[in-house]
């Protein structure tokens, strides 16, 4: 409501997620009736604090009694406040949520039915419709939804869309390392008119800069091994704005044959300084995981600091499961590797056996963070990590750049796969692959920088102005991309021009590096670029 007192406003700002709770109040007092404090804390079970609070901040809205121990205030607008719920219960199950949100709760059902398989390897397990409806509703019900910001961290449970049908106010983000699921994501988003976005990211490697410090409320539905679902907390209070003044929603579930694993989990959630606010059994079902009886409980914790205690946020294996599974070896044989590095530099996590002495190291998650000059770099994704090869070529700064992947890899193991590969690096980057190089199951992709001839196409220039930027915000290094390429054919647009033009090629691109980008947008890219450069090229001639 635009028309709240400026106390009230003020309030609710400061209470965020927690404005809820406000409501409550302002919902109770809109039946007209008068209340006493503490029978309107009895009532909305909120704080005694807090109702005392939002009654201060209404100011000349009460009428007020005598003073009183129990003086009872009422609305001097009749009918004020109605819009505000005084409702908080206890959450909906999946039947009510469907009768309150019919809408949703059909698209929810296609939705699901319609989405990409699970993929074992990322312990996928596929949350029922009515599970991803409740999760919305309860999130509409327990927090103040509209305006605030959920960051999905992983969503193939598609809890994004079901919040965002629930509360289309609202604004969601999904940090995954399924391009399927994003895609998917993406286009439902886009067909439902709903304000979600994505961003590819192995989150083990970190959080995309462009949700650092961004959302309001955390959801996830990580792998249940301990590692997993700590890895997964913690890029969430990463993605938090001020986490005292939110939440992180966990889905996690453990055969009840099996209470020590729940404990170790447990513990290290209370490590990261976290408050287990509720523990709601059962809330989610899924189609599978009979294991833990195809159900996991709803955690909702409460951080108690800005930044979680550090430690033990890098964890290479967190999966159960597959090639990414802790048990897994992601080491390439020695001897091979120490032939390959030679005297360049190690990216990622190499066999201490295999390194040189004196060879310089640099973390996953450091190179793909900004910029590393870095003498012959030569990047380790075995063991589950190949799903970065693209992305993790395109940011190296130098002439050369090898990754080893498994020869299995999708981008290299046959001639579809390797030209998506040179598409996404194309044509800044020229690549090669040599299998059978450091062993007989993997192979080095290498890409070298290569200069564009003198005629190339201005949307090949933009192109490849960007990649040799791949850390920068996109939205900046086509503008300034698009401003250096026309200024090379002639006349250069404006920055008012460039930044038009960004924007109506390509609308999806703020909050994006080209490293977060989702892989279906690369194409997309392409054709905004030709795109940009062509009406440039246009407004140029007229001007």
């Amino acid at each position: 409501m635009s028309d709240l007192p400026s106390d009230l406003s003020a309030l609710l700002d400061e209470q965020g997620a927690d404005a809820a709770l406000i409501h409550r109040v302002l919902g109770a007092l809109a039946g007209g009736e008068p209340w006493s404090a503490r029978e309107l804390v009895r009532a909305t079970a909120v704080p005694h604090r807090l109702v005392a609070a939002a009654l201060d901040a209404l100011g000349g809205d009460l009428e007020r009694g005598d003073g009183g121990p129990e003086e009872r205030v009422r609305l001097a607008r009749p009918g004020g406040y109605a819009g505000f719920r005084a409702a908080g219960g206890p959450p909906a199950d999946p039947g009510e949520a469907a009768g309150r949100f019919p809408r949703a709760a059909e698209e929810l059902r296609r939705l699901v039915a319609e989405a990409p398989p699970s993929r074992t390897e990322l312990d996928h397990v596929a949350a029922t419709p009515g599970t991803a409806l409740r999760r919305g509703a309860y999130l509409a019900d327990r927090f103040a939804m509209p305006g605030r910001r959920l960051l999905c961290v992983g969503d193939h449970d598609l809890t994004s869309l079901a919040a965002l049908l629930v509360c289309p106010e609202a604004e969601a983000a999904v940090v995954d390392v399924d391009e399927r699921m994003l895609e998917y994501i993406d286009g439902a988003a886009a067909r439902l008119g709903l304000a979600v976005r994505c961003h590819f990211a192995d989150l083990r490697a970190g959080l995309p800069a462009p949700v650092a410090g961004w959302g309001d409320l955390v959801f996830t539905d990580p792998p249940y091994t301990p590692e997993g679902v700590e890895l997964f907390v913690r890029r969430g209070l990463e993605g938090m704005a001020d986490p005292r003044r939110g939440r992180v929603l966990v889905a996690y579930g453990a055969s009840g044959t099996t209470p020590g694993l729940v404990a170790r989990t447990q513990a290290r959630l209370a490590r990261l300084d976290l408050v287990f606010e509720a523990v709601l059994p059962d809330f989610n079902r899924y189609l599978g995981a009979e294991a833990i009886g195809a159900a996991s409980d709803l955690y909702v914790l409460r951080p108690l600091s800005r930044t979680a205690p550090g430690g033990g946020a890098e964890q290479a294996r967190i999966y159960s499961q597959g090639g990414n599974a802790k048990e897994a070896a992601g080491a390439v044989a020695a001897a091979g590797a120490a032939e390959l590095l030679g005297g360049g530099t190690a990216v990622g996590e190499w066999p201490a056996a295999a390194l040189p002495e004196g060879a310089r190291r640099v973390r996953l998650a450091t190179w793909l963070a900004s910029p590393v000059p870095a003498e012959d770099p030569v990047l380790l994704l075995t063991g589950g990590w190949e799903a970065l090869l693209g992305r993790a070529l395109l940011a190296g700064a130098g002439p050369r750049v090898r990754a080893v992947v498994p020869s299995s890899a999708p981008e290299v193991r046959d001639a579809a796969g390797q030209r998506a590969l040179r598409a996404l690096l194309e044509p800044r980057f020229r690549v090669r692959f040599l299998k059978g190089r450091p062993g007989p199951r993997e192979t080095v992709v290498e890409v070298s920088a290569a200069p564009l001839p003198e005629d190339a196409p201005a949307a090949e220039r933009l192109l490849a102005y960007c990649q040799e930027r791949a850390h920068g915000p996109l939205p900046r290094t086509l503008r300034e991309g698009l401003i250096a390429v026309t200024g090379r054919d002639g006349a250069p647009v404006n920055k008012r021009t460039a930044r038009s033009l960004v924007s109506e090629w390509a609308p999806w691109a703020p909050n994006h590096t080209l490293l977060d980008l989702p892989g279906h947008r690369f194409a997309e890219l392409r054709a905004a670029a030709e795109g940009m450069t062509a009406a440039a090229a246009e407004h140029s001639a007229e001007g």
